[in-house]
């Protein structure tokens, strides 16, 4: 995988490139002393992973993810916790705080890698049958077939989303939430989050801003939340 560090600390760079060269996938391509110089870089190279720090002059990580038309596997790494929550929502793949361990670091590569060899999984199902009771998601050349009633909901990724079953599979693949929503066709999900659709069948509870499965809690989005009630049937 090609990589590339994104932090305005030299030492900070140089602790994360030595990690880098310890694991044989990854491939460091450049380093960048700033958001903006990165922005440049990937609008000209064909980058599948960032390691992005948070807090830097001019411009923030997090600023520079949205600024982003065409992103990359993202893995955000910086001395403070407080945003973590802004970084899921924008489906960084992991969020490391400094200083990193090597066995840390393992695991979010581990879960880049596993991102980027999704890559060409698709979903296919008939676009001209909006009552299909499956669908099928392909991994190269392996399809597998999933029914629409035993989906609990989906997760969004950037440009990958996680199918969660009631088999308590999941399922990782490369297409937008958005793109779900179009290919299901189905009035039985509803998009309660920017990063979360849901089978309505399978919630259990609403409790002001989250939605519950079985205990499993998915944040409801303010915009959707009227929408809900609607769909929800509430006496």
């Amino acid at each position: 995988m090609n990589c590339i560090i994104v932090d305005d600390n030299t030492m900070a760079r140089t602790a994360i490139k030595q990690m880098i060269t310890q694991v044989d996938f990854l491939n460091l391509k450049h380093e960048c002393e700033s958001p903006i110089e990165a922005f440049n870089y990937l609008k000209k190279e064909n980058i599948d992973l960032v390691f992005l720090d948070v807090e830097m002059p001019e411009m923030t990580g997090i600023e520079l993810i949205k600024n982003l038309s065409t992103r990359p596997i993202i893995i955000l790494i910086t001395t403070k916790k407080e945003y973590a929550v802004e970084a899921f929502e924008l489906n960084v793949a992991d969020y490391l705080i400094k200083p990193v361990s090597m066995q840390r670091f393992m695991v979010a590569v581990d879960r880049a890698k596993e991102l980027f060899e999704k890559k060409d999984n698709k979903v296919e199902v008939g676009d001209k049958d909006k009552d299909r009771e499956y669908i099928f998601v392909r991994s190269n050349s392996v399809l597998t077939k999933i029914k629409i009633k035993e989906i609990i909901y989906i997760q969004a990724l950037g440009d990958y989303v996680n199918i969660f079953t009631s088999d308590n599979k999941r399922h990782t693949v490369h297409i937008t939430l958005k793109g779900m929503e179009e290919k299901l066709h189905n009035s039985k999900f509803f998009r309660l989050h920017r990063s979360y659709l849901v089978a309505l069948d399978h919630i259990d509870n609403v409790e002001e801003n989250t939605a519950y499965i079985g205990k499993h809690p998915l944040s409801i989005g303010e915009q959707y939340k009227k929408e809900l009630l609607k769909k929800l049937n509430l006496i």
